[in-house]
């Protein structure tokens, strides 16, 4: 087939008039929005066959680059067991099949102190003494188009699990329940549910949620194992749209705590696991503005809560977060254990038996420290160092409340992730183990560092960079992907990715833009990018666009920008602002037709994004200056970069009419030649397809469109 016998679609126009604060606007696209129309199906999938026409031309480079992604897969692989009671818990994947199969097996009795904390090294191909498959996602799995695993959770016993299925990608899941002693399905199924499940301490009930109309899930429920899911009691709602809720469990299990949280504002209900029958009380009254997060803990032998917050301290607003603490039967009194820090943003603490675990972050990077507790209180804080210029750190699966070891991750962009245990008495660090590459990957050959574009406001902007030390020839411009996100407080770290490596080794650079909106600098830095605010995302990354060409790492025909979702909404709105500076804009999942969706109350999510927008339905000034953003409605008569936006049609979260829209807006309006892709997954949500092996097939049709683009298209890896 090839693009001449496939013309560009070209959609009907359907005048819709909004009118809203004496603004009349017409879209002609709106009707796109009704996915039960078959003549919207009929465009999709024109759009489809066009894409697969503009494209075709790539199809070697796509088995090429997917197969480099396969090659360099140990296919067949365990994760690090992690122990919880009397068993070790692991993931399985084989070569071959699309999903995870989760398992366990014993803990060797005999073992004990450290020992018994030493993982058992476990071979993939070999048989395991004792094992025993809970789940097997490709069972499930079969003879669907789409799959996700929701909850996994098992009892505190280990006699019970609990799990959830997706099988359509719109996130309501479908709970269950297994005998993980016979092996035996339950009776028991509730369908409609929010991923996750929480056990109470004596594994007789689960508390789970579901969403309403809107997706937000606002109501937590409690199952008595053994009776009908009629009979489940509502133990919470939150009739506030703006308020998402969910449920866990300190550390420790003692407690069960239900959150409610904005953007803006959280409160937190607590309720002891051993009386899951019992009524949740409230923690701290919410106060418009003010976010905190409880941990239980056990301070020189009493129980207290910890308190992470952002309110008011010494009369000056925590925006970056304190810790405090306070008795478990008057959380209000609290007394100030960490104060406030202009250069770093506290964001969690976890307790244990012996010890707590801070992260944080400070200079655009994620940090972890462990301090003691002590008989009479707390012992000396360390933080965990590493010998890396760029790096992500995290706290990884520790079930435990007692145990001698911390599982923690580290990655980077050259470091495939490496799995320790970290034992605090020690300071040992013990690697457990380090994702393989297959094909004789050597991080010398790759370089990061981080480099700082200025704004126009003279707010420096970070930018990561990787790249391959003998596919790239210093003074030269070389090509360059650059990503940018830039909302929710969301921060992107330097982690590792096996695909990246077939940029890399084609000779691309590969950079991070860690523009304002995101989290990376702290809360301020989200702060100056959101609301009447939210246009510094889009500058920060054409600042930082500008600085990759003038410094003469890249050059404008040489650069693509990479956006999902709210990131796709940043890639839109550059398509705007600085279209000159671009040689490619690949959007996911794009949020490209804000306005019109913060708009309408109904649609999902809408409501508690006001936090993160503004609220155009109340406030004349948040509907213009959005309105002055939007992507879809400043589409105009210029030449604009080829563009490749990719969506899916059970997405929940952006609807698939956003990209729809803005590709045949840009189709009918922009002038020049460059290509105008569009493509829709028919069966997937907004996490894109299902299965790795499918994932890679995306990954690989858009690094084969990238490559092309500028100019890559027949180069060979080195």
């Amino acid at each position: 087939m090839s693009v001449e016998s496939v013309p560009p679609p070209v959609a009907k126009t359907v005048p819709t008039e909004r009118v809203q604060h004496g603004d009349v606007v017409i879209d002609e696209y709106e009707w796109l929005r009704d996915k039960d129309d078959p003549e919207v199906i009929a465009h999709l999938e024109a759009e489809n066959a066009y894409t697969e026409a503009n494209t075709a031309h790539l199809a070697e480079l796509r088995t090429a680059i997917f197969d480099e992604i396969k090659g360099r897969t140990q296919e067949t692989d365990l994760s690090v067991p992690t122990r919880l009671g009397q068993y070790w818990y692991y993931s399985r994947s084989f070569e071959g099949k699309q999903y995870g199969v989760h398992c366990r097996c014993p803990v060797d009795p005999a073992a004990a102190g450290l020992d018994a904390w030493t993982p058992p090294e476990l071979e993939a191909g070999a048989e395991i003494p004792g094992e025993q498959v809970l789940l097997d996602s490709n069972v499930l799995a079969d003879g669907h188009d789409f799959f996700a695993l929701g909850a996994f959770s098992v009892s505190n016993d280990g006699t019970l699990l609990a799990y959830s299925t997706d099988t359509v990608g719109d996130e309501r899941y479908l709970l269950r329940f297994l005998d993980l002693r016979t092996g035996e399905q339950l009776g028991d199924e509730i369908p409609g549910t929010a991923p996750g499940a929480t056990w109470s301490l004596d594994g007789s009930h689960v508390f789970y949620q579901t969403v309403d109309d809107s997706w937000r899930p606002d109501t937590v429920w409690r199952h008595r194992l053994g009776t009908a899911a009629a009979a489940d009691v509502k133990v919470f709602h939150e009739p506030d749209e703006r308020y998402w809720v969910s449920i866990g469990t300190t550390r420790s299990e003692k407690y069960l705590l239900i959150w409610v949280a904005s953007k803006i504002t959280s409160e937190g209900w607590m309720l002891e696991s051993a009386d899951p029958e019992g009524e949740f009380r409230v923690i701290l009254p919410r106060r418009e503005g003010v976010e905190y997060g409880v941990e239980h803990a056990v301070i020189a032998g009493e129980d207290r809560f910890l308190v992470l917050h952002n309110d008011v301290v010494d009369g000056v607003k925590a925006e970056n977060f304190v810790l405090a603490e306070a008795p478990v039967g008057d959380p209000a009194a609290l007394t100030l254990l960490i104060g406030h820090r202009d250069d770093v943003r506290l964001e969690d603490v976890d307790a244990f038996a012996g010890h707590l675990v801070l992260g944080y972050r400070r200079e655009a990077l994620s940090r972890l420290a462990v301090w003691p507790l002590t008989p009479d209180g707390y012992g000396e804080r360390r933080e965990l160092e590493f010998d890396l210029p760029l790096f992500a750190v995290g706290l990884g699966a520790n079930p435990e409340w007692e145990q001698p070891t911390l599982r923690i991750g580290l990655t980077s962009f050259t470091t495939p992730t490496q799995v320790f245990d970290y034992a605090p008495d020690t300071g040992e660090l013990l690697l457990r183990k380090e994702q393989p590459v297959l094909g004789g990957y050597d991080p010398e050959l790759y370089e990061q560092s981080r480099d700082w574009a200025v704004a126009a406001d003279g707010t420096r902007i970070p930018i990561s960079l990787v790249w391959r030390r003998d596919a790239v020839q210093p003074g030269t411009a070389a090509p360059l992907l650059l990503y940018g996100y830039g909302s929710y407080e969301a921060s992107i770290d330097p982690g590792f990715s096996v695909s990246r490596l077939s940029l890399l080794d084609r000779g691309m650079v590969f950079a991070v833009a860690h523009v304002r909106g995101g989290g990376e600098m702290g809360r301020l830095w989200y702060e100056n990018g959101k609301t009447l605010r939210k246009k510094n995302t889009f500058t920060d990354f054409v600042a930082a666009a500008r600085h990759l060409i003038d410094t003469g790492r890249t050059s404008a025909d040489r650069l693509i920008a990479d956006g999902g979702s709210a990131g796709g909404l940043l890639v839109g709105a550059v398509a705007n602002l600085a279209p000159e500076l671009f040689a490619g804009i690949l959007a996911n999942v794009p949020f490209v037709d804000p306005l019109t969706s913060i708009l309408d109350p109904s649609l999902p999510l809408t409501v508690i994004e006001w936090d993160e927008w503004g609220n155009p339905l109340a406030d004349p000034e948040v509907y213009a200056y959005m309105k002055s953003y939007s992507p879809y409605e400043n589409v105009e008569a210029k030449n604009y970069p080829a563009i490749l936006a990719i969506t899916s049609l059970n997405d929940t979260r952006v609807l698939y009419v956003e990209p729809a829209k803005w590709v045949a807006r840009l189709r009918a309006v922009a002038t020049g030649d460059a290509p105008l892709l569009l493509k829709t997954e028919m069966s997937a949500g907004h996490g894109g397809v299902s299965g790795r092996y499918e994932k890679w097939k995306e990954v690989a049709f858009e690094y084969a469109w990238v490559l092309d683009t500028v100019g890559l298209g027949k180069v060979a890896p080195s």
